[in-house]
């Protein structure tokens, strides 16, 4: 970034990949630059520091006067790609008819309002100013269809976690006390279905799904392997810390979505507290940036569904201040909020019992699947009213979880995606975030329980543009270890860029309805320093890169760990040959190299 230089009040388009985007109000975190008026210079796709002689001829000039400027959206936890994404999509024709995109010239038709087909997805999170997208739960044996369709998804650069949580290798390993061999299998299942992080849901929990049980404390052994939720998070934190993972444990927490289960959530987190990070990936720009290192050791995904108090559906109440309140002591946690907006949801994740449960709930309709060895899923159709009262409380906790924690460094806002709402329902929840009186207008249309049963109503907290940045972009780049390029303006980040039709000096955050409309739909969203998005219409559709690890151990270990899978493989319905997915799945594939050995550097 530097000065303010050339004044316009026009957009010159040219055929170059040059841009200015001039006098807009920036907010860049990372940077800790809270609302200055900058001028941004975009080269090859990259930030730079300035543009001279010919290039400033040849860019491509976006007066952004009066107009609030941050980096391009990450989403660090959606459902966007796999078989339970797409069994949503199956399940729910009725979903399709609520929102279709008509094929352009340009674009591709597609449909779905809770679950949008491959290429809405893509265009509708490009035209909200999202850039970035990673999937929150890849089961290893489904991983080629996780990459399929990501691979159609348009625009976004997107990456994936896979679920091991109930692995069978992973929990024979932690039962047996090898962690190293545990760290080898985590390691080799990264390289061969190409994941970006580790996600553990329901640990020891998903496997006792396939006799019709579960766990319900931490430290209940399950069957077969009696392992324990507790040696499972301790074990898998373990491993992403030796293999210097670029972000942290994802953690499922047990028990999800019960009442009480706040202080199943709060004793998760504080199995990993004793935990240094180890990332390895952050690259220079991390070295000299102390806001862009990972310092948590768990990230604690959909907090909502795991922040309940009371001891039944009758004494349901908010348990949010409980856990916060741990949450404020401590600096290796963070968490997305997996808010709730009201209106129609699909809930889809890898913890079957638990999707099971809200089945015998509402008896809407249900899917449920066992994966062999790995993990489970089940996806039952949803929808949130203001008029009950568990529903209302559920909205006011998913804002709690995100209002009553200090520091916004630890929050990241979500809706996980499609289980509390849906993605495109985030500018209702940044305007509930920055305006009180926007919750309060919002609690009159609720049942009473919401005020009463959380502490919601007595919470003044207005959230700035500034901190809304850390939410959406800065905060869920670093802490999925991406802040070298990605969540931020500074030199040598992407030139990914979200320009907002809103006057920081001027914003009246109690004017709802325009500010929701507003950040809806951007003036511009920026991929790579080329306009995807103006106003909501998509004009261009770049493709969008794939992130994933190559995580190394030792070499002796790791060939003594494939001894064993090989011989347990003859329990799969796949071969062994089969199992990988190719790198040709992916479109632009972008490998990250961890704890690399100087062997493995040789032969690359």
């Amino acid at each position: 970034m530097a000065a303010n230089s050339v004044k316009t009040n026009t957009v010159k388009t040219n055929p170059t990949n040059l841009m200015i985007i001039k006098n807009g109000y920036v907010f860049d975190p990372l940077n800790a630059i809270n609302g200055e008026v900058k001028d941004i210079f975009i080269k090859d796709g990259k930030v730079v520091s300035g543009l001279s002689g010919p290039e400033t001829r040849d860019a491509t000039v976006i007066d952004a006067r009066g107009k609030t400027v941050m980096p391009g959206g990450v989403d660090s936890h959606s459902h966007v790609a796999g078989a339970k994404v797409n069994a949503g999509r199956l399940m729910r024709p009725e979903d399709h008819y609520r929102s279709v995109r008509k094929k352009t010239d340009l674009t591709h038709s597609g449909s779905g309002y809770t679950v949008p087909s491959v290429y809405k997805q893509g265009y509708d999170y490009a035209a909200m100013g999202y850039t970035t997208v990673f999937e929150a739960a890849m089961p290893p044996l489904e991983a080629r269809h996780t990459h399929e369709e990501m691979r159609s998804t348009p625009i976004l650069d997107m990456g994936a976690y896979m679920v091991l949580g109930n692995n069978w290798f992973v929990m024979r390993y932690l039962k047996e006390g090898d962690i190293e061999k545990a760290a080898a299998y985590v390691a080799w299942m990264m390289r061969t279905h190409k994941a970006y992080g580790i996600k553990c849901v329901n640990p020891a929990g998903v496997e006792n799904w396939g006799w019709a049980k579960n766990v319900r404390s931490l430290d209940e052994p399950n069957m077969h392997f009696e392992v324990t939720s507790r040696e499972i998070i301790r074990g898998l934190a373990e491993v992403n810390e030796m293999l210097g993972l670029p972000m942290s444990l994802h953690l499922h927490a047990n028990n999800l979505g019960h009442p009480g289960n706040w202080e199943v959530a709060r004793d998760s987190l504080m199995i990993t507290s004793a935990l240094d990070p180890k990332s390895k990936t952050d690259l220079e720009w991390a070295e000299t940036k102390e806001s862009a290192r990972r310092k948590q050791t768990v990230y604690l995904a959909h907090a909502q569904f795991s922040a309940y108090g009371g001891s039944s559906w009758r004494d349901f109440c908010s348990g949010a201040p409980e856990l916060t309140k741990y949450i404020n002591q401590v600096d290796n946690v963070v968490i997305d909020s997996g808010s709730v907006p009201f209106g129609p949801a699909t809930a889809m994740t890898g913890d079957g019992p638990a999707i099971h449960d809200l089945y015998t709930l509402t008896g809407q309709k249900w899917s449920n699947c066992d994966i062999e060895m790995e993990c489970g899923s089940g996806v039952i159709s949803l929808a949130y009213f203001k008029s009950s009262p568990v529903h209302s409380i559920m909205w006011a906790v998913g804002l709690e979880v995100l209002l009553l924690v200090d520091d916004p460094w630890k929050t990241i806002m979500t809706t996980d995606h499609p289980n509390g709402g849906i993605f495109t329902q985030y500018p209702q929840l940044i305007t509930w975030l920055m305006s009180k009186k926007a919750r309060d207008d919002t609690a009159k249309e609720c049942h009473k329980w919401a005020y009463e049963k959380s502490s919601l109503g007595g919470v003044d907290r207005e959230m700035s543009l500034y901190e809304i940045a850390i939410l959406t972009r800065a905060n869920s780049a670093r802490t999925i270890g991406m802040s070298y390029r990605k969540g931020h303006l500074g030199l040598g980040a992407d030139g990914d860029v979200t320009i907002y039709d809103l006057d920081p000096t001027k914003l009246n955050v109690n004017d709802s309805k325009n500010l929701i409309s507003r950040l809806s739909r951007p003036d511009y969203t920026i991929k790579d320093g080329q306009i995807v998005a103006r106003q909501g219409e998509v004009v261009a559709v770049p493709e969008g890169r794939r992130y994933y690890c190559q995580p190394y151990v030792d070499e002796t270990v790791e060939k003594e760990m494939m001894a064993d899978v090989k011989d347990w493989f003859k329990y799969y319905t796949v071969g062994f040959a089969n199992y990988p997915v190719p790198e040709k799945y992916l479109k632009n594939p972008v490998a990250i190299p961890v704890n690399m050995p100087l062997e493995a550097v040789a032969r690359r």
